[in-house]
């Protein structure tokens, strides 16, 4: 079956798109990358694309998914923005991806040494920036009450995917109604910018945790 098709899409599940994005981190962290045909990729997405994952990440340059994950052209949706916040454009983004063109998993995707974070922390205030970091705010706070050890160090990545992960959940009816019918995973993960490792800290592919993370909200 050709990848970048519907019928492929049709017969990924969630679980599936999951173990694909974990076993194209190990490649990317050993070096054993696929040696992509783009002009060959570019022929199959041509009259269309079935990107099998949208991913909202940090705009930090060190954080292209498409490498992280050893994907190719029309794999991925990719949402970039500081902090990996959530607004109502990205909303828009992310309904339109696992609704309209049938993405399978959803991700958010956080990194350490983020200069967002570390200018939140430090209470920067300037121009658009200050809205923005704002909404990062609650993620330090959250940090603070955090019990959890977790491969990386940094409990404000963490705590930070999790608040963009309840307000996409708490937010979006479509994703909210699609993610309790089993239909698309919620995923979130920390990428170590050290290593390049990404650490799949909140599997929501599972129906025994999805039941769970639906009980909440």
């Amino acid at each position: 079956m050709r990848k970048h098709s519907q019928e492929f899409l049709q017969n990924l599940t969630p679980h599936k798109a999951y173990e694909i994005l974990v076993e194209g981190n190990q490649r990317f962290i050993n070096n054993l990358n696929t040696d992509h045909d783009h002009l060959e990729l570019i022929n199959q997405t041509r009259e269309g694309q079935f990107p099998f994952a949208v991913i909202l990440s940090c705009m930090d340059s060190r954080t292209s998914v498409e490498l992280i994950f050893d994907q190719g052209l029309g794999d991925l949706f990719s949402i970039r923005v500081a902090g990996n916040i959530v607004n109502n454009d990205i909303l828009a983004s992310l309904e339109y991806a696992v609704k309209y063109v049938g993405s399978k998993i959803l991700v958010v995707l956080g990194h350490t040494e983020c200069g967002a974070i570390k200018s939140a922390k430090q209470g920067v205030a300037d121009g658009h920036i200050t809205g923005l970091l704002k909404r990062i705010n609650p993620s330090i706070s959250k940090a603070l009450l955090m019990d959890e050890e977790y491969k990386h160090s940094d409990k404000v990545a963490y705590a930070n995917v999790e608040n963009s992960l309840e307000e996409i959940l708490n937010q979006s009816e479509i994703v909210r109604n699609m993610f309790k019918a089993g239909e698309i995973g919620l995923l979130g993960a920390v990428y170590n910018v050290e290593n390049g490792e990404v650490d799949f800290f909140k599997n929501l592919t599972k129906e025994k945790k999805q039941e769970k993370i639906a009980a909440k909200v």
